[in-house]
Order: structure tokens, then C-alpha cells, then sequence
């Protein structure tokens, strides 16, 4: 059963590749989640284009931030969780996405990620899995235990997102329930210690 009511998720895609297959697995999850009553807002790293790391966001006074990094940044402060989508080069995670997620800290805190992970081999990028886990778990957005692997990506989904091999819906259903699990029972929380630490009028507010 979906407990997606309320919830809004960023999906997370870094890929600078001219020919890239794993934007059709983005419009993939980006429909699922749709479809199970989610806000969503895909987070393209062509869309953008951030610059090579230099400062931080949380390093910019406010209001000084380049455009599109306060962009991504109330993206991310408003999502109850993420989605990211990794192809797998050299057994790691491309560079884009590694530089993408780099930019931003405090916006993932308290929040849970989902992996998918994509190569043109059998194995489904399972390699960059391992490296993206700790990676998001440093970041403050811990991932679900199950993960999405996607073998063949070239072949996978159309140009829209669909599935060409109906496995794929079949398999999005568990990894999807328990992400909105973590999703919510995460949204809860973060409620609860913001009713904690509010005015009473808040407080009075939380309770009813």
C-alpha cells in the first residue's frame, strides 16, 4: 500500500555525457512516482550545470548563491527524500553527480535516498551502489536497504521512460513501498522536533 500522501521527492540525475541512456531511467522513476501521488522534481545536472566545486552553497551569504545552486537548494530543503541515479564508471559514480550532490550538506539531513543504478553490462552499475551508499550516508541522507539496478540500460526504456521489459514495473513496486516507508515515517519525525522546539501557538498547532 502507498503511504505517499504528502510526501515530495527529488530525483537526483548527474550524467554529462552527450548520449546518455540514464535520463530514460530518470523519466521512468519520475512517472512511477507521479503515478503514487508524489511531488516530484527532477534534478538534472545538464539542466543545471553547476560548476566545479568550489564554495559550498551553505558557504555563499544568503541571497549570493549563482542562480541555479539556489535553485537546486530549495529543491532539496523542500523533498522529504531522494531518488539518485547512477550510471557506474571505473566501479564509482560519474563525476557530474558527485559534484552535484558536493554542493549542498544541511538539505539532506533527516532524509532517506533511494539507489538506482545503471550500466550497459549485466550487473546494473552494482559497483557504484557500494560507493553512492556511503557517499549519501556521509552526506546525511541515508539509503534504504533495497536498491533498483538496471542491466542493459540502452535497451531498458523507450525515450519517454517505459519500460520495455514489464520486469522493471513489476520490480518498482517493493523498492518504492519501502522508500516511502523511510519517506514517511522520516517526515514524521522531523515534524515531531519541530513541534518540540516552536512557539506554543505552533505547538498547539502540531497537536491538532
Amino acid at each position: 500500500m502507498s503511504n505517499s500522501k504528502n510526501l515530495n521527492t527529488a530525483v537526483i540525475y548527474g550524467s554529462a555525457r552527450r548520449d546518455r541512456h540514464g535520463i530514460k531511467a530518470a523519466r521512468f522513476i519520475v512517472r512511477k512516482l507521479k503515478d503514487r501521488g508524489h511531488d516530484v522534481t527532477l534534478v538534472d545536472s545538464q539542466e543545471y550545470e553547476l560548476p566545479m566545486l568550489d564554495w559550498m552553497y551553505k558557504e555563499y551569504e544568503s541571497g549570493q548563491a549563482p542562480e541555479a545552486m539556489q535553485q537546486v537548494a530549495d529543491i532539496l530543503k523542500a523533498a522529504d527524500g531522494f531518488i539518485v541515479i547512477s550510471a557506474e564508471y571505473n566501479h564509482s559514480i560519474p563525476a557530474a553527480l558527485k559534484n552535484l550532490l558536493d554542493h549542498f550538506q544541511s538539505e539532506y539531513l533527516y532524509k532517506p535516498s533511494g539507489i538506482i543504478t545503471y550500466s550497459a553490462g549485466p550487473f546494473g552499475g552494482v559497483r557504484a551502489l557500494v560507493n553512492l551508499r556511503a557517499i549519501l550516508a556521509e552526506l546525511g541522507t541515508p539509503s534504504i536497504p533495497s536498491a533498483f539496478p538496471v542491466s542493459q540500460i540502452f535497451k531498458a526504456f523507450d525515450d519517454d521512460g517505459t519500460a520495455l521489459d514489464t520486469t522493471y514495473d513489476e520490480r518498482i513496486v517493493k523498492f518504492l513501498d519501502e522508500f516511502e516507508w523511510y519517506s514517511t515515517a522520516l517526515q514524521h519525525a522531523r515534524n515531531r522536533q519541530q513541534c518540540s522546539v516552536d512557539s506554543p501557538i505552533q505547538q498547539q498547532m502540531c497537536r491538532g
